[in-house]
């Protein structure tokens, strides 16, 4: 997981002038010890005023610090506390000491009602930050919140760091992959967009690499003898290799990077193999590799594994289970309407960490139809196929639309335990009310038909890095007792 930050946190303790000092320093000192585990500095300044401030900054900056928690421990000045965060250059939460270790006269710090304030004075400041949903506690108390917080700001600053390489353009009738670059520029991502043919050169190039065998021999170590095509290594590994020194040699002012490539129709007949599974090994390392050009799909992923710290996939929203299955495996099993059931499906490109035992490097069916009459897969093998394995999961994306609006979506659930019967990368997903999600949310609000899938319960993080990336539309699936705005109320 080289491709994602490594979150160096900065303490940073607040105080008002007319308030004992001394409170928010040891406050601040109880929150550190808390926190030993964690790479963690503590500022020894404690903030009073906007001078204090400024040599704060220079004192958490000087330390590598690429987050910040400001702690109030007690009123806080409202001033120099929020110029903090304006001379930041990185995500900053805010927290609050509650009563308790001392009394109520000399000891009583008010960060209760000092929080208040710091809301009202970011807001009047247009800076945006984290705030935990109940943000006053005890030190330990204040530890959990800025545990919760880390992945929270590694994600925001992958984000205000990655450049999204891509080669395209999509494939036709493929506009759910069209993609505003304006969302991406007001995020913070920069994008470098080339041609299929510029990705065919630079392949050529890596012909005969000395490093090919050495990842032809992992390749066939990670999938196992009889499972996958032997001549067909050498071909995936010149590509890998291609693909991976694109983003060394391509990556400029930026640390880190994610692919959105297109991956047919003309992608299997010239460079004579399928992708997809090459992309499941990159993406098994931190670095997505989005199928048809999806740019939002292959940032959506990157947040996920900045999140998770895991590999993450894409796949289509695809296809109904059938009544049958549902009865025969599914039904009285498993507490999910058929309507709350449907199948995640790619054609190869989930890494294999996260698949079934069974899985094997195949063909794409589909496009051996189209590109070879259906005859003896050649250039249409590299798909990476089998279920995916069950566990809980995470289906969400972050979109710009069509009127340059950032949207998105989040939805916790699980894949279940119950073979597909089906081909390529394929699981039988479960999404409480996905029946009322999907029609209320995904064609409401004319998302496209990828959804990027961490593989855990992550909700409540990405919901707060959507917030803290200024996401003001973020939906999720409604319980019954919650209709949606188009929801009609009688049925």
């Amino acid at each position: 997981m080289q491709n994602i930050p490594e979150v160096k946190l900065g303490l940073i303790a607040v105080s008002r002038d007319c308030f004992p000092i001394a409170l928010s320093t040891q406050r601040r000192k109880n929150i550190a010890a808390a926190c030993e585990d964690l790479d963690l500095y503590e500022c020894p300044a404690t903030v009073e005023n906007e001078a204090d401030a400024m040599k704060a900054l220079e004192d958490v900056k000087s330390h590598g610090c690429n987050a910040l928690a400001v702690f109030l421990g007690n009123f806080g000045p409202e001033t120099p506390e929020t110029l903090i965060a304006k001379g930041f250059d990185g995500p900053v939460m805010y927290v609050a000491a509650a009563e308790g270790d001392g009394d109520l006269v000399n000891g009583r710090g008010d960060a209760y009602c000092g929080m208040l304030n710091c809301s009202y004075n970011l807001g009047l400041r247009h800076l945006r930050a984290y705030i935990p949903s109940y943000p006053v506690g005890t030190a330990e108390d204040c530890a959990r919140m800025i545990r919760e917080f880390i992945p929270i700001a590694r994600a925001v600053i992958g984000v205000k760091n990655l450049k999204i390489i891509t080669f395209g353009p999509r494939p036709q009738d493929f506009f759910a992959c069209n993609a505003p670059i304006r969302g991406l520029y007001e995020l913070g991502v920069e994008i470098e967009e080339n041609s299929e043919l510029d990705l065919l050169v630079s392949y050529k190039a890596h012909a005969g690499d000395a490093r090919i065998p050495a990842v032809c021999a992992d390749m066939a170590a990670e999938m196992g003898e009889g499972r996958y095509y032997p001549d067909l290594l050498e071909r995936m590994a010149q590509f890998e290799l291609t693909l991976m020194d694109w983003a060394e040699a391509h990556r400029g002012a930026r640390k880190y990077v994610a692919f959105a490539d297109k991956c047919w129709p003309a992608f299997p007949k010239e460079f004579g193999f399928e992708p997809c599974y090459v992309n499941s090994r990159l993406a098994s390392r931190g670095i997505p590799v989005a199928c048809e050009v999806d740019v939002y799909g292959a940032l959506s992923e990157y947040i996920g594994v900045c999140v998770s710290q895991d590999a993450v996939t894409l796949l289509d929203i695809n296809n109904s289970v059938p009544a049958a299955l549902y009865e025969k495996e599914i039904k009285g099993e498993f507490d999910y309407a058929l309507t709350d059931t449907f199948m995640g499906f790619h054609c190869g490109n989930t890494p294999s960490c996260k698949m079934c035992e069974q899985r094997a490097v195949k063909y794409q069916l589909i496009q051996n139809r189209l590109l070879e009459s259906g005859g003896e897969p050649d250039f249409t093998r590299g798909t990476l196929e089998g279920d995916i394995a069950p566990g809980e999961i995470t289906f969400y994306r972050l979109q710009c639309d069509s009127e340059g609006v950032l949207r998105s979506y989040i939805a916790q659930g699980e894949v279940l335990p119950v073979p597909t019967g089906s081909f390529g990368g394929i699981g039988i997903f479960a999404i409480p009310e996905m029946g009322r999600f999907y029609r209320h949310v995904l064609l409401e609000k004319r998302y496209p038909h990828h959804g990027a899938v961490a593989f855990g319960h992550y909700g409540k993080t990405l919901f707060e890095v959507f917030k803290l990336l200024g996401v003001k539309d973020i939906a999720y699936n409604r319980p019954k007792a919650l209709p949606y705005p188009t929801e009609n109320p009688w049925g």
